[in-house]
């Protein structure tokens, strides 16, 4: 009888592969910034009419200066209050404008002095 030739060792068991650790849940992402309620659009300031006056008024600064009524743009810087009522003056003349001369001084300062 032919001999017989030992079993062969059954192959051993390959460890089962390392569990790969939980993924880390993926960071929440942060939640967009609110939106601000929109805001209003601020009323648009009506152009000066054409009636509209010249103002002469003295600023912080020591000049004066010549805006019309209801804007805010001034018109012309000056050194003296002479100087700006007789630009005023000529402009007034050319477009049919008045002139209103603002006070500078005393209780009734930044009023519109009376003629």
């Amino acid at each position: 009888m032919p001999a017989k030739k030992p079993a062969a060792k059954p192959a051993p068991k390959k460890p089962a592969p390392a569990k790969k650790p939980a993924a880390k849940p993926a960071p929440k992402k942060a939640e967009p910034a609110k939106k601000p309620a929109p805001k209003k659009p601020e009323p648009k300031k009506a152009a000066p009419s054409a009636n509209a006056s010249y103002h002469l008024s003295k600023r912080e600064d020591g000049k004066w200066q010549l805006f019309i009524t209801g804007s805010d743009k001034v018109i012309k810087t000056f050194a003296t209050k002479a100087e700006g009522e007789a630009y005023a003056k000529e402009k007034a003349e050319n477009t049919g404008r008045a002139i209103l001369k603002h006070n500078s001084k005393g209780a009734n300062k930044g009023k519109i002095a009376k003629k």
